[in-house]
């Protein structure tokens, strides 16, 4: 099979997932360059942005964006940072399977030197030292805890920390000045700037709503239907990376911007997890939200975290919805929590399964468990980032939906003349619609309904 011609250096041809969040990355690091006029130091730009027309969340973003680009562009130094791409389609904690990860240094504004590779092969050199937490181990039939499952906490500072450490228990040899991650949706956005894309002796074509469903079957079932050779059933990654960088390079001013509202989108919707040893600039990215921290925050609280256990990609197909009452007519206030997971797949196939989900609610760590409708398995209990955890397994064969409802009570005096209430979105999870009742003591009750895409703050 004749195959395009390019000039990609063979090692990126690995995974066709992680060349494109690199083309995300270099769009993160570098897009701002785009508001210089030609070119002239970041810094310049920044007292502009104190009267510029514009509101002040607008100008924070912008002038956060702009740290970014001049302390972690590389422009004193090189910077060199851990990249972790995370497949949504199998959800984990902190956001997706963790199938391959790079390593980036940036240099002035630009990428100057990449390396890719898949975690299953670099958590060989890693010894089983780390008990994994419960029920991995248990789940997988493995001893040591590895790069690959290291997202297991909903907060992308302990998830960053943790691959790092497990980078250096493998021999890794960089020290990092920061850790990234990005999910799936980021291709998708680039593909919806570009316009679907054909690629030369392959079927079809590849655009933002369908491409990741065809690659994922070119590279698992389609290269044998073709004639391919197992080990070259991924070239087709390296080919179609080649050509969105190529259309990338060429990008108007225009699709530029467009570029750039779509990586700070996805920033707010936790598909891109900053994290830098800067703390300074960790501090400016923690107030955007932009962090992937799980919040303190002095009302209530309420963050539902999946993961996927063996599963195969059945979060392709997966919807959940929430509906939380709080009553404060008895004894003590009282949440009612359902979460509803509808399993819209109809078969069981090469990428789909019954799902199997290890749900952990966090909530207020003064909450005390109250009871419920649990159908697998008991109830664990614990507390982590300053939370208290309820957490149990879920089972939602094909086609069925299952609703887990969870009660809680808060301390008698707990907000009962201001109410408010903060819902964490786990990155990854897609839209989350809820609802959310409060019934009050003077007996009125107020109620509304949402989809949230990123974290909500409600106010009764």
């Amino acid at each position: 099979m004749n195959k395009p011609a390019n000039n990609l250096p063979k090692r990126y041809s690995w995974k066709f997932w992680l060349i494109f969040w690199l083309i995300a990355i270099l769009a993160l690091f570098g897009w701002y360059v785009f508001l210089q006029i030609q070119n002239k130091n970041i810094q310049n730009l920044k007292p502009l942005l104190k009267i510029a027309p514009i509101g002040n969340e607008r100008r924070n973003e912008l002038q956060v964006l702009a740290d970014i680009y001049g302390k972690a562009g590389g422009f004193n130094k090189e910077k060199t940072f851990l990249i972790l791409f995370q497949n949504d389609m199998e959800l984990r904690p902190g956001g997706g399977f963790l199938g391959s990860f790079g390593i980036v240094k940036v240099n002035r504004g630009k990428i100057s030197d990449l390396q890719v590779h898949d975690t299953g092969v670099f958590d060989g050199r890693i010894p089983d030292v780390e008990t994994p937490p419960y029920p991995m181990g248990e789940t997988f039939h493995i001893k040591g805890w590895k790069l690959r499952d290291s997202n297991w906490s909903p907060d992308f500072a302990a998830n960053a920390e943790k691959a790092e450490y497990f980078y250096k228990l493998g021999e890794g040899t960089e020290n990092f000045d920061g850790v990234i991650a990005v999910n799936t949706n980021v291709l998708n956005s680039l593909l919806s700037i570009t316009g679907p894309v054909k690629i030369d002796e392959y079927p079809g074509e590849y655009n933002n709503e369908t491409a990741i469903l065809q690659l994922e079957y070119q590279v698992e079932k389609g290269f044998a239907e073709q004639g391919i050779e197992k080990g070259e059933r991924k070239n087709i990654m390296k080919e179609l990376a080649a050509i969105l960088a190529e259309k990338v390079h060429n990008f108007s001013l225009s699709q530029q911007l467009e570029l750039a509202k779509e990586i700070e989108k996805h920033l707010k919707q936790k598909d891109i997890q900053l994290f830098f040893k800067d703390t300074e600039l960790q501090a400016e990215v923690d107030n955007m939200n932009w962090s992937g921290k799980v919040r303190d925050y002095g009302g209530d609280y309420l963050m539902i975290v999946d993961a996927n256990l063996n599963s195969l990609k059945s979060d392709l197909c997966i919807r959940r919805s929430i509906d939380y009452t709080i009553d404060f007519h008895g004894d003590f206030p009282q949440a009612t929590l359902q979460i509803i997971y509808e399993h819209t797949c109809r078969t069981r196939d090469w990428m789909t399964t019954n799902y199997n989900d290890w749900l952990r609610v966090y909530a207020p760590a003064e909450t005390w468990y109250e009871g419920g409708e649990v159908k697998n398995g008991e109830v664990k209990f614990g507390q982590e980032l300053g939370k208290n955890v309820f957490a149990h397994s879920v089972y939602v064969p094909v086609g069925e939906t299952k609703t887990v409802v969870m009660k809680y009570n808060f301390p008698k005096d707990f907000q009962k003349d201001a109410y408010s209430l903060m819902v964490q979105k786990q990155s990854g999870s897609g839209e989350l619609p809820v609802k959310i009742k409060v019934k009050k003591t003077d007996g009125n009750e107020t109620s509304v309904k949402e989809i949230l895409t990123g974290d909500r703050e409600f106010d009764f």
